[in-house]
């Protein structure tokens, strides 16, 4: 069965090879944002003959065609790394532990609506944005 990715990937008129559809699956099954290190780990778990090279000019590809979006979420120590999620039409913001590097999505009204008003304050009308929060768990 064809992953999510998979499928748009046909749909755009892409090639599709064995080691493009077990990166595509990775991704397409991912909850977490993972760096394409982590894609790497999880796509040799299921074809132990794709290489680094294969997964970084994979998720190029997928990122030029507009199936992936691209974060580069701060960790500690003030590292940044590239992080992959599927393009959706939902928006969401992100709230990022910078120690464990987790990242959860969310959407607010409220914050939505603020971010509206601002712009307008400015005489802008808002057309996108990008809201990243940078925490620590309380413990």
């Amino acid at each position: 069965m064809a992953s999510k990715i998979e499928k748009i990937c046909i749909e755009k008129g892409m090639r599709m090879t064995d080691q493009r559809r077990v990166i595509a699956k990775v991704l397409s099954d991912a909850h977490d944002h993972p760096d394409v290190e982590e894609v790497y780990r999880r796509s040799i778990d299921i074809d132990a003959r794709i290489s680094i090279a294969t997964v970084y000019r994979t998720v190029r590809l997928f990122e030029e065609a507009g199936i992936l979006e691209r974060h580069d979420f701060r960790v500690e120590g003030g590292e940044s790394r590239a992080r992959f999620e599927l393009v959706t039409e939902h928006h969401h913001d992100h709230l990022i532990d910078v120690e464990g590097g987790d990242v959860i999505e969310f959407h607010d009204d409220e914050i939505e609506d603020l971010q509206r008003r601002i712009a307008e304050k400015y005489g802008y009308r808002l057309v996108d944005h990008r809201m990243e929060l940078y925490g620590v768990k309380i413990k």
